[in-house]
């Protein structure tokens, strides 16, 4: 099987397991993206220290996974990598901009920040954009402190397997599923036989372990937590409402998480430096190559 042909059913079932389908799809070939690079877009000191701005936007997963602009797990363990070795950055600002999406990739992306921050002990400053939300917000537990804008979006502790089932109406029509599986739990959330409670059973208890971990996470990440039951009931809440609730540590946009960042890393003085892949520049840290998510929770 050819490389673009494993790409395009891979792109499909990540697709049909969100239980939507769209009228067209776009698959980027290009994966030559050049190398990371840095523009300095806050502070004026051409020799100062850096601390450096990465941009996670977009839902977590495969590309097309949200049938719009998705992280890039490469892109972000690059400029890790890069933030890691160049000893002029000490500090890193996280801009979150995610509604959420796959629970290993961002388990992937949260466990990147995580090794950054424990191998090369420079600190990792969390800033939520518009939204945070669900696996969003996962990531942003791998941050030293989190700044939340009072409008952003945020929490949404859950975990979803979204379904449809469309067995009755196709009876209706005379249209009967015959699938042939190797065994009877192999057709789970199948769209087109009748609901088994024990595949309900089944997912249910796939969910149940994902929330426990994701609750658990968020736990020890945030112990002060005000009132755990309702903060991690799967609801969202504004900036302010989730820093009363102690899901995050102050109200602030890019410019008061760059402060925090430099007196973490310890500098008198420090410039914030945007890294990039595209062949666009960023001029200031608010510049975003492609367009924001919507502000919608997963």
């Amino acid at each position: 099987m050819t490389r673009l042909a494993t790409a395009a059913i891979t792109l499909i079932l990540a697709l049909a397991s969100q239980a939507c389908l769209p009228r067209s799809i776009t698959i980027n070939l290009d994966q030559q993206k050049g190398a990371v690079k840095q523009s300095t877009v806050l502070g004026v000191d051409a020799f100062a220290d850096s601390v450096a701005l990465i941009d996670l936007v977009g839902t977590i997963g495969p590309a097309g996974f949200g049938l719009g602009q998705s992280i890039d797990i490469d892109d972000v363990a690059l400029m890790l990598r890069y933030a890691a070795i160049d000893p002029s950055i000490h500090a890193v600002v996280l801009r979150i901009n995610s509604p959420g999406g796959g629970v290993a990739a961002s388990e992937t992306l949260h466990d990147l920040v995580m090794e950054f921050r424990q191998n090369y002990k420079k600190p990792v400053v969390i800033s939520m954009g518009d939204v945070a939300a669900s696996g969003g917000y996962y990531i942003a537990m791998a941050g030293d402190t989190i700044f939340a804008q009072p409008s952003t979006i945020t929490g949404s502790v859950g975990v979803i397997i979204p379904s449809i089932n469309a067995s009755q109406g196709l009876s209706s029509i005379g249209i009967v599923s015959n699938s042939i599986t190797s065994g009877p739990n192999k057709d789970l959330a199948s769209p087109v036989t009748p609901i088994n409670e024990e595949h309900q059973r089944i997912l249910q208890s796939v969910v149940d372990d994902f929330y426990d971990q994701f609750r658990t996470l968020v736990l020890t990440a945030r112990p002060d937590i005000s009132d755990p039951d309702t903060a991690l009931d799967g609801r969202i809440f504004t900036g302010r409402q989730a820093r009363e609730a102690g899901l995050v540590d102050h109200l602030g946009g890019i410019p008061e998480a760059f402060e925090a960042a430099t007196i973490l890393a310890g500098l008198e003085r420090a410039k914030l430096v945007k890294l990039y892949r595209s062949s666009n520049q960023p001029t200031t840290p608010y510049t975003s190559i492609s367009a924001p998510p919507t502000r919608a929770a997963t």
